[in-house]
Protein backbone atom coordinates (compact mmCIF):
# COMPACT_ATOMS: atom_id res chain seq x y z
CA UNK A 1 0.00 0.00 0.00
CA UNK A 2 3.13 2.49 0.81
CA UNK A 3 4.66 1.49 -2.80
CA UNK A 4 1.33 2.74 -4.37
CA UNK A 5 0.51 5.94 -2.63
CA UNK A 6 4.27 6.77 -3.14
CA UNK A 7 3.80 6.09 -7.12
CA UNK A 8 0.72 8.04 -6.99
CA UNK A 9 2.39 10.85 -5.59
CA UNK A 10 4.95 10.80 -8.15
CA UNK A 11 2.60 10.16 -11.07
CA UNK A 12 0.61 13.70 -9.45
CA UNK A 13 3.92 15.38 -9.17
CA UNK A 14 4.51 14.46 -13.31
CA UNK A 15 1.32 15.40 -13.92
CA UNK A 16 1.84 18.71 -12.89
CA UNK A 17 5.09 19.59 -14.30
CA UNK A 18 3.50 18.22 -17.45
CA UNK A 19 0.56 20.87 -16.85
CA UNK A 20 3.27 23.80 -16.78
CA UNK A 21 4.02 22.99 -19.55
CA UNK A 22 0.59 23.69 -21.24
CA UNK A 23 0.06 27.31 -20.42
CA UNK A 24 -1.02 28.71 -24.17
CA UNK A 25 -0.29 32.59 -22.11
CA UNK A 26 3.52 32.00 -22.80
CA UNK A 27 5.45 33.98 -25.43
CA UNK A 28 6.83 31.39 -27.99
CA UNK A 29 10.33 30.44 -28.03
CA UNK A 30 11.10 31.83 -31.58
CA UNK A 31 9.82 34.58 -32.30
CA UNK A 32 8.80 35.23 -36.71
CA UNK A 33 11.73 37.55 -37.84
CA UNK A 34 10.37 40.71 -39.45
CA UNK A 35 9.57 40.51 -43.03
CA UNK A 36 10.74 42.65 -45.86
CA UNK A 37 8.65 45.40 -47.14
CA UNK A 38 8.31 45.01 -50.71
CA UNK A 39 6.87 47.31 -53.32
CA UNK A 40 3.68 45.28 -53.33
CA UNK A 41 3.15 45.25 -49.74
CA UNK A 42 0.17 47.46 -48.70
CA UNK A 43 -1.47 48.57 -44.95
CA UNK A 44 -3.28 46.13 -43.14
CA UNK A 45 -5.40 48.28 -42.25
CA UNK A 46 -6.01 51.59 -44.71
CA UNK A 47 -5.02 49.19 -48.18
CA UNK A 48 -2.27 52.33 -49.18
CA UNK A 49 0.76 51.14 -50.64
CA UNK A 50 3.13 51.06 -48.05
CA UNK A 51 6.72 51.94 -49.54
CA UNK A 52 5.58 55.34 -50.98
CA UNK A 53 5.31 57.03 -47.71
CA UNK A 54 8.30 58.12 -45.32
CA UNK A 55 8.18 57.47 -41.78
CA UNK A 56 8.38 54.26 -39.66
CA UNK A 57 6.33 51.79 -40.02
CA UNK A 58 5.15 48.05 -38.58
CA UNK A 59 4.48 44.50 -38.65
CA UNK A 60 2.17 42.16 -35.95
CA UNK A 61 1.87 38.63 -36.10
CA UNK A 62 -0.79 37.38 -34.16
CA UNK A 63 -0.74 34.33 -32.78
CA UNK A 64 -1.15 31.15 -34.92
CA UNK A 65 0.49 32.88 -37.72
CA UNK A 66 3.47 33.36 -39.23
CA UNK A 67 2.77 35.65 -41.85
CA UNK A 68 3.57 39.58 -40.62
CA UNK A 69 0.42 41.59 -40.96
CA UNK A 70 2.28 45.36 -42.59
CA UNK A 71 1.40 48.90 -42.00
CA UNK A 72 2.03 52.02 -43.22
CA UNK A 73 3.18 53.88 -39.97
CA UNK A 74 3.01 53.25 -36.25
CA UNK A 75 -0.28 54.85 -36.07
CA UNK A 76 -2.02 52.36 -38.26
CA UNK A 77 -0.04 49.41 -36.35
CA UNK A 78 -0.90 50.27 -33.18
CA UNK A 79 -4.62 51.55 -34.12
CA UNK A 80 -4.84 48.08 -34.89
CA UNK A 81 -3.41 46.72 -31.74
CA UNK A 82 -5.38 48.71 -29.16
CA UNK A 83 -8.80 47.35 -30.58
CA UNK A 84 -9.97 44.63 -27.89
CA UNK A 85 -10.00 41.84 -30.72
CA UNK A 86 -6.91 42.22 -31.48
CA UNK A 87 -4.86 42.42 -28.05
CA UNK A 88 -5.32 39.44 -27.15
CA UNK A 89 -4.63 37.97 -30.61
CA UNK A 90 -0.79 39.51 -30.51
CA UNK A 91 2.03 37.59 -30.59
CA UNK A 92 4.47 40.28 -31.15
CA UNK A 93 5.07 43.35 -33.47
CA UNK A 94 8.30 44.95 -34.80
CA UNK A 95 8.72 49.02 -35.69
CA UNK A 96 11.33 50.43 -37.56
CA UNK A 97 14.37 52.19 -35.19
CA UNK A 98 14.10 55.98 -36.73
CA UNK A 99 17.57 56.21 -34.73
CA UNK A 100 18.73 53.65 -37.36
CA UNK A 101 17.16 54.69 -40.28
CA UNK A 102 16.21 57.52 -42.57
CA UNK A 103 12.94 58.73 -42.46
CA UNK A 104 12.36 59.19 -45.64
CA UNK A 105 12.65 55.49 -46.27
CA UNK A 106 13.18 53.35 -43.28
CA UNK A 107 15.17 50.41 -44.11
CA UNK A 108 14.13 46.28 -43.15
CA UNK A 109 17.32 46.39 -41.27
CA UNK A 110 16.51 48.78 -38.54
CA UNK A 111 13.29 46.73 -37.03
CA UNK A 112 13.21 46.23 -33.80
CA UNK A 113 10.97 44.44 -31.39
CA UNK A 114 7.90 47.57 -30.67
CA UNK A 115 7.75 46.66 -26.99
CA UNK A 116 11.48 47.32 -26.27
CA UNK A 117 11.08 50.60 -27.95
CA UNK A 118 11.34 54.46 -26.56
CA UNK A 119 8.18 56.89 -28.32
CA UNK A 120 8.34 59.81 -29.42
CA UNK A 121 4.75 61.54 -30.32
CA UNK A 122 4.06 64.80 -30.92
CA UNK A 123 7.18 65.34 -33.15
CA UNK A 124 6.89 67.71 -36.12
CA UNK A 125 8.01 65.12 -38.94
CA UNK A 126 4.85 63.40 -40.37
CA UNK A 127 4.29 59.63 -41.85
CA UNK A 128 2.11 57.94 -44.33
CA UNK A 129 -0.86 58.77 -42.13
CA UNK A 130 0.40 62.02 -41.09
CA UNK A 131 0.99 62.34 -37.03
CA UNK A 132 2.96 59.28 -35.55
CA UNK A 133 4.61 57.84 -33.05
CA UNK A 134 8.88 57.96 -34.07
CA UNK A 135 10.12 54.80 -31.99
CA UNK A 136 14.01 54.35 -31.04
CA UNK A 137 15.94 51.28 -29.55
CA UNK A 138 18.28 54.07 -27.15
CA UNK A 139 16.65 56.46 -25.10
CA UNK A 140 18.79 59.19 -26.32
CA UNK A 141 18.77 58.49 -29.44
CA UNK A 142 14.58 59.41 -28.98
CA UNK A 143 15.96 62.43 -26.81
CA UNK A 144 18.11 63.64 -29.36
CA UNK A 145 15.26 63.58 -31.95
CA UNK A 146 12.55 65.78 -29.35
CA UNK A 147 15.65 67.97 -28.93
CA UNK A 148 15.23 68.73 -33.20
CA UNK A 149 12.04 67.96 -33.67
CA UNK A 150 9.95 68.55 -30.51
CA UNK A 151 7.09 66.34 -28.77
CA UNK A 152 7.67 63.44 -25.65
CA UNK A 153 8.79 60.53 -25.06
CA UNK A 154 6.66 57.74 -23.85
CA UNK A 155 7.37 54.02 -23.93
CA UNK A 156 4.87 50.77 -25.20
CA UNK A 157 2.95 50.86 -22.36
CA UNK A 158 1.65 54.39 -22.71
CA UNK A 159 0.72 53.47 -25.87
CA UNK A 160 -3.66 53.47 -25.75
CA UNK A 161 -6.63 54.19 -27.63
CA UNK A 162 -7.22 57.98 -26.27
CA UNK A 163 -3.66 58.70 -27.46
CA UNK A 164 -3.88 57.79 -30.57
CA UNK A 165 -6.99 59.81 -30.96
CA UNK A 166 -5.52 62.60 -29.57
CA UNK A 167 -2.19 62.23 -32.19
CA UNK A 168 -4.45 61.44 -35.19
CA UNK A 169 -6.46 64.53 -34.47
CA UNK A 170 -3.20 66.54 -34.33
CA UNK A 171 -3.42 67.53 -30.93
CA UNK A 172 -0.28 66.71 -29.69
CA UNK A 173 1.93 67.97 -31.93
CA UNK A 174 4.83 70.31 -31.86
CA UNK A 175 3.55 73.13 -33.78
CA UNK A 176 0.16 73.10 -32.22
CA UNK A 177 -0.30 75.69 -29.47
Amino acid sequence: MRRFSLLAWCCIALLGFFLLGCDDTAEPTTLAAPEPIVAEDTCHVCGMTIVQFPGPKGEAFLKGNAQALKFCSTLELFTFLQQPENQTQLSHAYVHDMGQTPWASPSDDAFIRAVDAWYVVGHDQRGAMGHTLAPFAEQAEAQAFIDEHGGEMIRYADIDLPLLGKLGRGELNAETP
